[in-house]
This record gives C-alpha cells, structure tokens and sequence, in this order.
C-alpha cells in the first residue's frame, strides 16, 4: 500500500497523464488506437479565440503521422456534457481555414474523465458523430468521438485493460493504493508521478487552492438552492395574500395568516386596486 496525491486534482492529473508513455497507452486502451506523439500539451489554448469562448484543454497531444488530435479533460462541472462538446468543436473548427474546404486535417477524439461522478452513473458514455440510417448502421464518415468515463462506476461489464485505468483513478480519490492490484506497465509508472513522497511544495499549494475552489462552489451552490427555497416559499405567501385581498379580508387577518409583513400587505392592495 502506498500513499498518493489524488488524480482529482487537475495539478496531479495532469502531472501524471502528460507522461507519453502513460498518455498513449490510455488512448490505447480508451480508443483502441496507437498514437505515435512526443510531447504532451497542458493547458492548451489556440491563438485565435473560436466562438466567443476560449476553452483551455487540460492535456493536449497531436499526432502528425497518423493525422489525430487527442484531448484528455478531467473536470467535472454541472454543464459538463456540453463543455466538452463545445471544446470539441472548437478543436475541429480551428482547423478549418476556409471556406473551400470543411474537411479538417486531423481527426479529433476527446475523453472526458468525470472523477466526481455523474448523474447517469454509467462507467463509459461515448458521443458518436458517424452517420448511421433508420436501421441504426453506421457509415465510415466521421470518425470523431467524445468518450465520457466515470470511474466510480466501474463493474464487472466495464472492458479489460479500461478497467484497470478507471480503478486506478478511483483508488486513488482516498489517498492510497495497494500496487499489487495493478499490471499493466503503464498504470504502474503513474505511481512514480503521484506518490505523496515525490509531490513538490508548489504541487500541494496548488491542490489546497483546487481544494478550496471546490469548496466554495459547494458552498456557493447549497446556498442558491437554500436561497432558491426561501423565494418560493415567500413568492407563495405573497400569492395566497393576493387571493385574501380579493375577498376582501382585513390587513390584520392577512398578516397573521401569511406572515408577511404590513408593508408588503399595503403594497399588494395597491397594486391590486390599480389593476
């Protein structure tokens, strides 16, 4: 058992999966392809904005020989199916230089890893853009995908070596990992990224503001519903004192009835006078 920084953190997730080795054998395994690349971007941006919109690619790589660009997202967000369908188009758009032409050079495959979960609860989603009839037969001309993966959802249906990629994210969520559940070279080598022992000063700085980032959205989020919930309650007394006014009830009835104040009250009957 070894103790790990956690591939929730974009800061780790990307310290890790930017190695080429453990880059492409993830493709390999997701797409059941074989990329030929040398370097992985982080933090990837075009220079000309697409939209008005600039997305940033967590882990970025293209591969000139075999004509492919692979993006790899970790985050999740509450918008996250249409987030990375628009960076995804935004990665074949940039291609496109003119109006002559709408074939883009490299083919495009992003693989969004959701390490939070998500509402489906599915381990794998994939977004096939290929065209297929009425009888649900594709034809070969798109090739791009989206594949959304969820490693809390892993089961015994989940595809052999995928499985293997999606528990090692999974197990490491809680700060340790027992190596001998691991084989696959590639998977073994993320260990030497994200032991706690070998995590710079600068690398945890960032994982406490990632941290507390994720908590003030929890905390932003609980309290728009909490707001959410006292509006309605407060918008539903000021509809049963509309009614009350109408049936010509007196203020004080109305108040002790609903709980709004004289004020509100008094501005609801002239309203209701001037209509």
């Amino acid at each position: 058992m070894i103790k790990v920084a956690s591939l929730r953190y974009g800061v780790i997730f990307k310290k890790a999966f930017c190695d080429v080795e453990i880059f492409t054998g993830f493709v390999r395994d997701v797409l059941g392809i074989k990329i030929e690349i040398d370097k992985v971007e982080t933090e990837k941006s075009f220079e000309e904005a697409v939209g008005k919109v600039q997305p940033r690619f967590d882990l970025y790589a293209e591969d000139k020989k075999n004509r492919i660009i692979i993006d790899i997202q970790h985050e999740r967000h509450t918008d996250h199916y249409d987030r990375f369908l628009h960076y995804h188009c935004v990665a074949l758009l940039e291609q496109i230089k003119n109006s002559y032409d709408y074939s883009p050079c490299f083919n495009v495959y992003t693989i969004v890893v959701l390490t939070s979960g998500d509402r489906h609860k599915k381990d794998v989603l994939v977004s096939n853009f290929a065209p297929q009839d009425l009888e649900g037969n594709y034809i070969d001309e798109i090739t791009h995908k989206i594949i959304f993966l969820c490693p809390k959802y892993v089961n015994e249906k989940t595809p052999n070596p995928l499985k293997e990629w999606l528990q090692v994210i999974n197990d490491s969520l809680d700060g340790q990992i027992d190596e001998s559940n691991y084989h696959l070279s590639e998977v073994l080598k993320i260990f030497s990224h994200i032991e706690q022992n070998d995590i710079s000063p600068e690398e945890k700085s960032r994982m406490i503001e990632e941290y507390s980032f994720e908590e003030l959205k929890k905390s932003e989020y609980k309290k728009g519903i909490e707001q959410g919930l006292e509006q309605g309650i407060q918008q539903e007394k000021i509809d049963i004192a509309k009614v009350m006014l109408k049936k010509g009830l007196d203020y004080k009835i109305i108040i002790e009835l609903t709980d709004l104040n004289e004020t509100t009250i008094l501005k609801l009957s002239a309203e209701e006078k001037l209509r």
